[in-house]
């Protein structure tokens, strides 16, 4: 499986217009009150138990490798901090690092680091320890992608509080792209105690057994309170076993548990639904540089015969909400104005005419069962197109071959991404014309220009209209069909409070989540 997919898979990256020269405020608007708990005050103490989704033979304990579990990401995630986490307003957020600045270019960017920052064994966090993980993080085959246009002669430390990083162009995005992997480790730790190392983090590693582990509160923590004593992980290979085991008192949480497990809880007055609004795009991708979809009025014509309501209420139970072909929904740039696309079969059937598609063949469409209702959408898309004269055949993959055989190759599969929040992450990632992950293939000179000129914009209101042209681009003519967005789902028992509530990279901070007894 490519790692630089699977290390961006479970992760969001966003950042405001507001937030591009200085970061500011903290990170407490990533946690809502759970609905038993409004009003309370927090109170100290208890063991939060927590299941995670992870397979034995992926386990990985390298905070800058591919953390293809949930519960290792969880894990890596409470002992080890990252430079900036997600936010609300703005969607990027201080942590490790306190604030940073962009020089006039955009090129030099400047993180000063929080002051009373240690690591677990008491020694204060300086700049060469964070040069040196960044630069670790370099070395690794995912880093390229999570430091785009950085060089590891070009991270430098300036002083014992603050890191520069030089862009071999302006990148307005760089401190959303610190808040995924950029895990801060001492300088020069071996990979052989990568397991035990200390971290900075809100939580410190008390064991590790098999993947399931137990963590303990960090009394000296630079970012503030945290409530419980512990956080036990426990590891599961299924959602379903995973919901068995909160229904039985074994877990209080069951994180990203699924449609299915939320449908059943509801229906009990001891259990909580957490959602996450908007927490997955599952695109379909049509392959736009060659083949049977390389004509626009043929993607078009797929987007039309499309019912996303439908498609919404059949495959994610409702869990969801209807999106219209522009990635990046939770963007506070998002093009919200752009008309919302319904289904059109009468006109679906006269593009398909106009641009001469052969209706008598049957394409296939392959998929993968790597996130609940994936296959499932593929099947009811195939049903709903062929109404339009398409006939398309659902082709189930092994996660494996569809990730080494199909992903980036296909004329048309599934996809799915769990960051939301940023336009120009998508952008920068699948869309413009040089990016490793260009999932359909698609070269738009325009739209590679728009990228550009929004990278290199500093004025909010100006950057913010560059980015809307750039979205009226991809919803014209690029290569995805995305027809609506997942909520994530947590289930909790009745004494959980304040888990997060922020998708991607936000649902696994648990620092400030508590227990009501």
């Amino acid at each position: 499986m490519n790692v630089n997919r699977r290390q961006v898979l479970w992760a969001g990256g966003a950042i405001g217009a507001s937030a591009l020269l200085a970061a500011c405020g903290s990170g407490d608007e990533t946690s809502a009150k759970s609905p038993a708990g409004k009003g309370e005050k927090p109170r100290r103490g208890g063991t939060l138990r927590v299941g995670a989704l992870g397979r034995a033979s992926a386990i990985t304990r390298d905070p800058h490798g591919t953390q293809a579990n949930e519960s290792d990401y969880l894990i890596i995630s409470l002992v080890h901090d990252t430079l900036t986490v997600p936010g609300t307003k703005p969607n990027t957020v201080p942590r490790l690092a306190a604030s940073w600045k962009a020089s006039d270019d955009l090129k030099t960017w400047r993180f000063t680091l929080a002051k009373g920052a240690t690591f677990h064994d008491g020694t204060p966090v300086t700049a060469e320890d964070v040069v040196w993980s960044l630069k670790r993080l370099r070395g690794t085959p995912s880093g390229a992608s999570r430091l785009p246009g950085i060089k590891a002669e070009n991270i430098k430390a300036e002083g014992t509080d603050t890191v520069v990083l030089v862009s071999d162009y302006a990148n307005a995005e760089l401190p959303q792209l610190t808040r995924l992997t950029t895990f801060v480790l001492k300088k020069d730790t071996k990979d052989s105690d990568l397991g035990k190392a200390p971290g900075t983090g809100p939580f410190k590693l008390d064991w590790f057994r098999s993947g399931n582990a137990r963590l303990v509160r960090n009394a000296d923590w630079y970012g503030g309170d945290v409530y419980l004593d512990a956080i036990e992980v426990k590891i599961f290979e299924s959602p379903q076993a995973m919901a068995n085991a909160l229904l039985a008192g074994q877990i209080d949480v069951a994180s990203n548990v699924g449609a299915v497990a939320a449908r059943t809880a509801e229906k009990r007055g001891d259990v909580q639904v957490v959602r996450r609004p908007n927490d997955m795009a599952m695109p379909i991708v049509m392959r736009t540089a060659d083949g049977p979809f390389a004509d626009v009025q043929v993607r078009e014509a797929l987007r039309l015969a499309v019912d996303r309501e439908a498609m919404v209420k059949q495959v994610l139970s409702g869990y969801g909400t209807v999106a219209n072909d522009i990635l990046g929904t939770g963007d506070p740039a998002y093009a919200r104005d752009v008309p919302q696309r319904a289904r059109d079969l009468a006109k679906a059937k006269q593009l398909l005419k106009e641009a001469g598609f052969d209706t008598s063949k049957t394409y296939q469409l392959l998929t993968t069962e790597d996130i609940a209702g994936l296959a499932e959408s593929a099947t009811l898309f195939a049903s709903q197109v062929r109404e339009a004269g398409v006939k398309v055949e659902v082709v189930r993959q092994e996660s494996a071959t569809f990730w080494d055989k199909t992903w980036l190759k296909g004329d048309l599969y599934t996809t799915y991404w769990g960051t939301n929040d940023s336009v120009v992450f998508f952008a920068s990632k699948t869309m413009v014309s040089d990016s490793g992950q260009n999932e359909a293939g698609w070269k738009n000179k325009e739209f590679d220009a728009a990228y550009r000129k929004a990278m290199a914009t500093k004025d909010a209101a100006e950057r913010a209209e560059v980015l809307h042209g750039l979205q009226q681009i991809e919803y014209d003519a690029s290569g995805y069909l995305l027809w609506g967005m997942a909520d994530g789902i947590d289930l909790a028992g009745a004494a959980v409070r304040d888990l997060p509530t922020l998708p991607g990279y936000g649902r696994v901070q648990l620092e400030r989540a508590w227990l009501a007894r």
